[in-house]
Formats: C-alpha cells, structure tokens, sequence
C-alpha cells in the first residue's frame, strides 16, 4: 500500500500529515520520523499507524487535519453505507487507499479519506474515474471499519450469516434442474448462495412460517417469513446476491431463468431429514429485481382431523352430515391465507375410501394426497377448472373438488354436478356464509338452481391462538365486552378472558392458529328466501334464527374457551 506520508529526501525534512502535526504540536519530529519508518515497514499508511500505536486519538487526527488544511469533516456513522455508491471506485483501489466515495454531483465525486494529503489517491481516482475529487475528512477507524463492510464480498457475507450444519437435499423427481436451464445452473451453484437458501428454508420450517418473501429494493434486500399470519423480517443479506439466489430458485423449481420480465410460477420439493416437504414458488418482477414468494405445503397439516382444525362439536356435526350426503355442493369460503384449502382436504381425508371416486381440480394442487386423483390448471393448454369439471363428469366421480369457483361457467357446471348424483364441494372469495349465496347470484347463477344444490356454506378466518406457556388473565371493562358481542347472561363471571404475554417460545404471546367458522345448512326457510331473490341480511337474519352463530359469535366463544385473546377476535372478524 502506498504511504500517504513518506520521508522527504533530506531525513530531516516531513512532508504530509506528520509536518501538519509536528507544526500543531501534536508530535515531535523524531516519533514522527519513528512512526514514518514503522509505518513504511509495515507497508500501512501513516494515519493508520497513528491510530493503531495509539500515539493520537482518531477523533483529534481528523479535527487536526480539519483546521490545518480546511477540509470539511464528516461523522461517517451519520452516513447510510447502503445508499453509498456502487462500482465507480473498484474495491480493490477503495481498500488501497483507504478511501470511500460519498456522492457525485456532476463531474465531481466527494471522496472520504483520513489522509487528505496523499496526493497519489487523489490522482489514481481522478485516472480510473475521470472525475474530479473533491476530499471530505473522516476519522481513520470508523472509515477502516466501514471499507471491510463494503469490500467484503456478498459471498463472505453469506457465508457470515448461513452455517452449514444441516442436511438438506433437492429431490431427484421435482427438484432437478429443467433440461434447458442445465447449461446454465452452474452459475447459480454458488455454495454460500445456495447454503443461505437451505438456511432460510429451514429456519422457516422450524419456525412454523407458511411463507418467506425474497424482496429486493434499491438499496437493501430482505427476507420475511409469515408467522401465524404476520410478517417477520428474520435477514438482510447483501444485495449484490439478488440475481444468483433467485436463480437458484428458479432452477430448483424448473422455471426458466432467463425470463425475467413476466412473473412465473413453479414448485419445488426438498429433503428435509427422512422428510420430503412441497413449496410452491411465485416470482414478480419488480422495480428492482425479483421478488419470490415461496409458499410451504406441510402434507400433515392436511392430514390433521376435523377435531384439530377447531370446529365447535355442532359445527363439526353439520359439515360432516353435509359432506357424507351423496349429493349437493358444500362451498368454503373466506379471504386468502384463512385455511379454506386445509378444510376441504380434511373433509376429503374423510371421505377418501377404497370404494369412492374423488377427483379435484385445483390452481395449482397444493398438497398431494394417495388415493385422490388431483389435476393442476394450465390455462395456457386450455385446461381450465370449467374444462376439467366437463372431463371429470366423464370419469364416473362420486366425489369432486374444484379449488375456486371464479365465473359463470365453472359455477353453472359444478351446480349440473352436485345435481346429478355427485359431492360437490368448492370455495369461493366471499366474507361470510349469507353473502356467498347472493354472490353466486350476482355472478350470474339461477336462484333456483343455487336452492337445489347449495346443502351448506361454511365460512372461516383463521385466529393466532395464545401461547399456552405464558397467558395471562385479562381484566376488561363490562361494557368493552358487551360491545364485543357478549350478552348480559354470558357475563357471569364463570369465565375469565386471557391475553398475550409473550416468552422464549412463542411469538409476541402467540403460538399456532385455530379456526373461527360460521356452518351455515341450507334450510327450506333459506332456500325459500333465494328463491325469492331475499338479501344477504334476510338469510343471515334467518340463519341466526336457526342457531347458526355468526364469525363474531364463534369466535366469541374461543375468547371463553381460553383459547385465543379478544383483541384478535375483534381484528379478524371486524368486517
């Protein structure tokens, strides 16, 4: 490294910061020209040497400098490093000369630097950049530790954050590379990169995340995993690693990775133990790269029972007796993310027998299940839900699932099925039980077939339930309650409210999720009033009449069991 201070060629002259100093008084020329020779040994500038035998505090140097050669002075722990920028100094050149660019403004670049007499910097950046430095005076540690930040390279970095004690393979059958992404996947076989992935992956699973998110900005990337329906950031790797990891990605999940201007989506299978576990991959094309969602498809969540998903014994009773009929459509409704596709798979582990037809049509199959004949959409084929459901009829089913009822056609054909002599059963984006019936009809659907097919409507939201570890009683005025939806009668002080705490083992007083659901049969007093084209209020206010407790009311009565708290109620139900 080139001496930003060196001997004059008569030894008693100093040139550079240690004249500045010796003239300030701050050293006396014979240390000086020790600490010259030291430094020149040493093959480190003169400033560092300074700092490092502790002969002058880096904090006095810069102010010293500062007033000597009227140099601006910067606090470098004030600068965002993120927003730096990139690629016009070459590190190698940065870390030579122990210099930092701050801006560019024009033809100028406003460099930091601790010696702003080193002539030879100065030159070298204005040759490489062809621009004009213009010096900004930074105290030499905090400098020195912001260049090992930002020349250590991403994959150091990595390597930082990811540990490689685990085992994690991509299985041969989905996770191999697509034959004609093969020649280019070993640019994206970067060990840190693809030990980071495996390490994400598996600190999700650990953490019981359904999601993690992959987002790259202009000047950061993070990684958030969706825990009990919320968003977690758990890393911010390097950004320089955007393009190699969703690469990686791409090729594990047999997407093309030279397309990246329409989003893709795909699925991977991976090795976890003596465990195979599905994720299914979307990516986005953003302002700055790539975002990849990747969504983990547990098979044993599926596989749970209709007693784990948090059905009331009523509740349970009613979708069993509908889903065992032979014939009509059951609908399970309720935002993305509310568990509707964890409730149809149960109902259908139910019905799953040797001598039973079950066929599904779904976008895209989420779990696999022995014993089910499951088919994937592929608009881009022309196998759409309304083409597959037509194929289907010409299977000999007893059973069909149809992942989403979107339009008319899809409605109008299952509908002919469930009136046939055929289980249909199906979900649909609405807020509740009564407003899925004048939804249907919105869409298109004659009220009379609606009232002929529809047996039952179950609507869900899915609630964080408290940690068992560390609830605590909650005290809550009378009224907040009765205003929550209690009646006077149910305020007997038999039971008391719990509320989040939060310990080592959960996650702010929350650990996993239970279900909230409105079963709604469909009833001849109800079908009478489809028939008579009757509002979503009408049927509601019939169903209550019926006993049918509404989302507010069911999860009500999980606020008395204990088993989530009620400002969680109040958020999910709160339409």
């Amino acid at each position: 490294m080139a001496a930003e201070s060196t001997l004059a060629d008569s030894p008693g002259t100093l040139s550079g910061v240690a004249r500045v100093l010796v003239n300030a008084g701050k050293l006396d020329p014979k240390s000086a020209e020790a600490l010259l020779r030291t430094a020149k040994e040493q093959r480190r500038s003169f400033v560092a040497t300074l700092v490092q035998t502790g002969t002058i505090e880096a904090s006095e140097l810069a102010h010293t400098l500062s007033q000597a050669l009227s140099v601006p002075l910067l606090d470098l722990s004030a600068v965002d490093l993120q927003r730096v920028p990139k690629g016009i100094v070459d590190n190698k050149l940065a870390a030579q000369y122990q210099v930092l660019p701050l801006s560019k403004r024009g033809n100028r670049l406003f460099v930091a630097g601790a010696d702003p007499t080193d002539q030879e910097a100065i030159e070298r950046i204005k040759f490489t950049t062809q621009l004009t430095p213009e010096w900004v005076l930074v105290e030499q540690d905090k400098l020195a530790k912001a260049l090992e930040g930002m020349t250590a390279t991403a994959e150091e970095q990595l390597s930082a954050i990811a540990s490689s004690d685990f085992e994690f393979d991509v299985t041969e059958d989905i996770g191999s590379p697509a034959p004609e992404a093969s020649d280019m996947s070993s640019e994206v076989e970067d060990a840190p990169v693809v030990r980071f992935l495996q390490k994400m992956l598996i600190d999700a699973i650990n953490a019981r995340a359904s999601d993690l998110h992959f987002e790259p900005y202009e000047y950061n990337y993070r990684v958030r995993f969706r825990i009990d329906g919320e968003l977690r950031e758990i890393s911010q790797p390097p950004l320089a690693i955007k393009d190699k990891l969703a690469s990686r990605i791409k090729v594990i999940s047999k997407l093309d990775i030279a397309e990246k201007r329409v989003p893709q989506d795909g699925r991977m299978k991976l090795k976890f133990g003596n465990k195979a576990i599905d994720f299914r991959v979307s990516t986005l094309p953003t302002l700055f790269g790539e975002k990849i969602v990747i969504r983990i498809l547990d098979p044993s969540s599926a596989k749970l029972g209709i007693e784990a998903l948090g059905y009331e014994p009523e509740e349970k009773a009613r979708l069993v007796e509908a889903i065992k009929r032979p014939y009509g459509m059951v609908l399970v409704t309720g935002p993305t993310g509310s568990g509707k596709t964890v409730s149809l798979y149960t109902c259908l582990n139910i019905l799953n027998q040797p001598g039973v037809n079950i066929a599904t049509v779904e976008d895209p199959a989420e779990i696999n299940l022995p014993g089910i004949n499951q088919v994937n959409v592929n608009d881009k084929a022309g196998l759409t839900f309304s083409a597959a459901l037509k194929a289907f009829l010409r299977q000999d089913p007893d059973i069909i699932m149809v992942g989403e009822i979107r339009d008319l056609e899809t409605a109008d054909i299952a509908i002919k099925a469930a009136q046939t002599g055929h289980m249909v059963m199906s979900t649909l984006h609405t807020n509740d039980a009564p407003t899925t019936l004048t939804r249907m009809m919105n869409m298109g659907v004659a009220p009379f077939n609606i009232a002929s097919s529809v047996i039952l409507i179950t609507a869900q939201r899915l609630a964080r339930r408290l940690c068992e570890n560390c609830k605590a009683p909650a005290e809550y005025p009378r009224q907040a309650l009765l205003d929550a939806g209690y009646k006077e009668a149910e305020l007997d002080g038999s039971w008391k409210p719990y509320r989040a705490v939060g310990c080592s083992s959960c996650n702010n007083g929350y650990k996993g999720r239970v279900g909230i659901y409105q079963v709604m049969p469909i009833s001849e007093e109800i079908q009478r009033i489809i028939l008579s084209q009757g509002t979503a209020m009408d049927i509601a206010k019939q169903a209550k009449a019926e006993g049918v407790r509404d989302l507010r009311e069911s999860g009500l009565v999980k606020v008395k069991q204990g088993v989530t708290s009620l400002e969680e109620v109040i958020a999910v139900t709160n339409e």
